[in-house]
C-alpha cells in the first residue's frame, strides 16, 4: 500500500468493516463490469508468538481473508496458493478494489479464482489482526518486518495446511515482505512480485518523511507515551499530512486538482477523513515497523524467477535513484521494470492498478511455471 493510497482509499485498519458472509465467489455476471468478491474470512491465533525484540504475546491474532480453493498434487503438495501483502496501514481487503480484484481474479483473468486460492492476509498491527489499538497500546510488541513475515509464515503453513505458494505479491510494505520471504524461505514459493519498493535499508527522503511522520506523534503533548485516551490533535494532522505528501501523484492530482479552490477542498475532506479514523499508535507502529529492513546482502539467496515493478512517479521510491537497477543484478532470475509516468499512473499508488502491470505478471506466471500437477 502506498500508505497514502490505502489508508485513504479503504477503511483504517483499527475501524474495519464486519466480515461479510463466507462465501468465495464472484458477484453475478450481471453486476458492475467490476466484480465485487466476497471471501471467507478467519482468524488464526498464534500462541507464545516470539518478537525479535525479545517481548512475547501469549496470543497473536491473524486475520486473513480467501477466495478460491487450494488445490494438492499426488504428494501433498499445494499448487496454486498465491499469497498477496498489504502495504502500511493497510489490510487484505485492499485486494477486493476493482482496480486490482476487478482485473485479476475473475473467470479467465490472471488470478481466476476457480483456478487459484488467493490468501489476503491482515498483517501484525493491521486490520482485524492484534494490534496497539485493541488495548495494549504503546505497550503492544515492537514489531519489525521479519516478525511480520514469520507470523505470515505461520498463518499460511499453519493456520491453513499450505505448504507451497505458487506466487508471493506484496505491495509498498508487502513488498519489501516479500523480498523478506524470498530470503527466509527461498524454496516454499515458486514465484515473486514485489511491487513498489526498494530492496535496500530505508534511508534518504524515505527516510526522512516516515522520521518525520513519527516524531509528529511523539512529540505530541497529548500522546502521553501512547497512552492517550483521544486522539492526539496535532499528531495525527502531521502524519496525515506525511500521508498525503508520500502517496501524491502529480498528473492525476493536477487534473483532478486544477484550481486553488479544488485543492483546498479535497485536502479538507481528506484530513478529516484521516483524523476521524485513524488510530496513531498503529500508525506509528507500522512505519517504524520498517527500522531494520535491509534486504541487500541476501538478495543472492533468492532462486526463484522475480519479477520486481515501481512505477516513474512513486514519491517514496524515485526512479533517478537507480537502486532497483543495480540491486536487481543480485537476483539470479529476476527482473525490474520500470513503469513510465503517465496519465494513468498513480504515484506510490499505481500498484495497486493492475491494469498497468498484469501483462508482466503474466510473464512471472507463464515463466514461472512448474510441472503440470495431478488433480487433487
Amino acid at each position: 500500500m502506498a500508505v497514502l493510497a490505502l489508508v485513504i482509499l479503504t477503511a483504517p485498519a483499527s475501524r474495519a468493516q464486519q466480515a461479510p458472509p463466507p462465501v468465495a465467489q464472484p458477484a453475478p455476471a450481471n453486476a458492475a463490469s467490476a466484480q465485487i468478491y466476497k471471501p471467507v474470512e478467519g482468524d488464526f491465533v498464534a500462541h507464545d508468538f516470539h518478537f525479535k525484540s525479545g517481548e512475547t504475546l501469549p496470543e497473536l491474532r491473524l486475520h486473513y481473508r480467501t477466495l478460491g480453493t487450494p488445490t494438492r498434487d499426488a504428494s501433498g503438495r499445494v499448487t496454486n496458493a498465491v499469497l498477496i501483502l498489504h502495504g502500511t496501514g493497510g489490510w487484505g481487503g485492499n485486494f477486493l478494489v476493482p482496480q486490482f480484484a476487478g482485473v485479476l481474479y475473475g473467470p479467465g483473468q490472471l488470478l481466476d479464482i476457480t483456478r487459484y486460492y488467493i490468501i489476503l492476509p491482515d498483517g501484525i498491527g493491521h486490520g482485524k489482526s492484534s494490534k496497539p489499538s485493541d488495548g495494549m497500546h504503546a505497550h503492544f510488541p515492537q514489531y519489525e518486518y521479519d516478525d511480520m513475515v514469520a507470523a505470515q509464515h505461520l498463518l499460511v503453513e499453519q493456520g491453513l495446511g499450505v505448504n507451497h505458494l505458487r506466487l508471493i505479491m506484496g505491495t509498498s510494505m508487502g513488498c519489501m515482505h516479500s523480498w523478506i520471504w524470498g530470503e527466509t524461505y527461498p524454496d516454499f514459493m515458486d514465484a515473486l512480485m514485489p511491487l513498489a519498493c526498494l530492496p535496500v535499508q530505508i534511508a534518504g527522503r524515505n527516510r526522512l518523511w516516515r522520521k518525520m511522520l513519527m516524531s509528529g506523534i511523539r512529540e505530541d503533548p497529548d500522546w502521553q507515551n501512547g497512552d492517550y485516551t483521544t486522539e492526539p490533535r496535532a499528531g495525527l494532522e502531521i502524519a496525515a499530512d506525511m500521508l498525503v505528501i508520500a502517496g501524491s501523484a502529480p498528473i492525476p492530482m493536477q487534473q483532478s486538482l486544477p484550481t486553488r479552490d479544488a485543492a483546498d477542498r479535497w485536502l479538507q475532506d481528506v484530513m478529516k477523513r484521516e483524523t476521524e479514523t485513524l488510530d496513531v499508535n498503529d500508525l506509528l507502529y507500522a512505519v517504524n515497523a520498517s527500522r531494520n529492513y535491509d534486504p541487500s546482502a541476501g538478495l543472492e539467496k533468492i532462486s526463484v524467477p522475480v519479477m520486481f515493478v515501481n512505477s516513474a512517479d512513486d514519491f517514496i521510491n524515485p526512479p533517478e535513484l537507480g537502486i532497483a537497477e543495480r540491486e536487481i543484478q543480485k537476483v539470479k532470475n529476476g527482473k525490474f521494470v520500470l513503469l513510465p509516468l503517465s496519465e494513468k499512473t498513480h504515484g506510490h499508488g499505481t500498484h495497486t492498478w493492475a491494469a498497468l502491470w498484469q501483462q508482466y505478471l503474466k510473464e512471472l506466471l507463464d515463466e514461472s511455471q512448474p510441472t503440470a500437477p495431478a488433480a487433487k
